[in-house]
């Protein structure tokens, strides 16, 4: 039961805000920080219940400012891989409980932080050698999975966009196309699964602006503001939601 109380909407529309900004000007990758966060309030299948519209207004929020600047080549292996991969996030759903969707939303959190500490210390390289077709295949089937059952596809998808030489618009622009069509994708399975109730239905309507002003920041901020210190912000929020997230579902 999702319970639209004050202490909600004090945590839902500053977490929808940050997601418009990440969606907006950075990449998709950060923005499930916002179904993470709201996982620790509600119960995560509302929680990704609750984001999806929100997601999939921020993606039409941003595909004119970006449109015709992806690399359409690369979105469509991506988005043909994503289609497969929404379908067997589906069926993992029918399989999860609650503490099992909060440890693999918080796991899939932490993960994301350590893999990006791991490329800030040379760890990790992305960009060095070009992947085939068939890696942006496979990243695009990981991406529709994690993103269905968490909303984080983008650290999948950076593996495999970011391997093809983009400029910073062109890889912002092809993850607004990706997770558009992911996003449209997800919704008829999530709503048989019952994942969508009046409750969200209410909070999106409530929370709408707030996607719709966090688009816009991030767009302007594309341009503007240093991804590092946009992500420092977002590991230190992954990283405790995450932790949180793990700690509540083993216990």
């Amino acid at each position: 039961m999702l319970t639209l109380d004050f202490t909600f909407f004090a945590i839902a529309g500053p977490a929808v805000l940050f997601a418009g900004i990440s969606k907006g000007g950075f990449g998709s990758g950060a923005a499930f920080a916002a179904a993470s966060i709201l996982a620790l309030v509600v119960e995560p299948g509302l929680a990704l219940g609750v984001m999806l519209p929100l997601l999939m207004l921020i993606d039409l929020a941003s595909l004119r400012p970006y449109w015709g600047e992806w690399r359409w080549r690369e979105a469509r292996l991506m988005i043909l891989g994503g289609v497969p991969g929404v379908a067997i996030g589906a069926y993992f759903y029918t399989l999860a409980n609650a503490d099992l969707l909060r440890v693999l939303i918080g796991g899939i959190s932490v993960a994301f932080v350590l893999w990006q500490v791991a490329q800030a210390r040379g760890l990790v390289r992305l960009g060095g050698r070009q992947l085939p077709a068939e890696a942006g295949l496979f990243a695009g089937a990981v991406a529709g999975f994690t993103s269905f059952v968490s909303h984080a596809g983008g650290p999948p998808a950076a593996v495999y966009l970011l391997s093809q030489k983009m400029t910073k618009t062109e890889y912002q622009a092809s993850s607004v196309l990706i997770f558009w069509a992911i996003n449209i994708a997800k919704f008829v399975p999530y709503a048989f699964l019952g994942m969508f109730t009046l409750q969200t239905g209410i909070a999106n309507v409530v929370l709408a602006p707030f996607a719709l002003a966090g688009a816009w920041l991030g767009v302007k901020a594309h341009r503007l503001v240093p991804e590092s210190l946009f992500f420092r912000l977002t590991y230190f929020l992954l990283s405790v939601t995450g932790a949180k997230l793990i700690w509540d579902g083993l216990t």
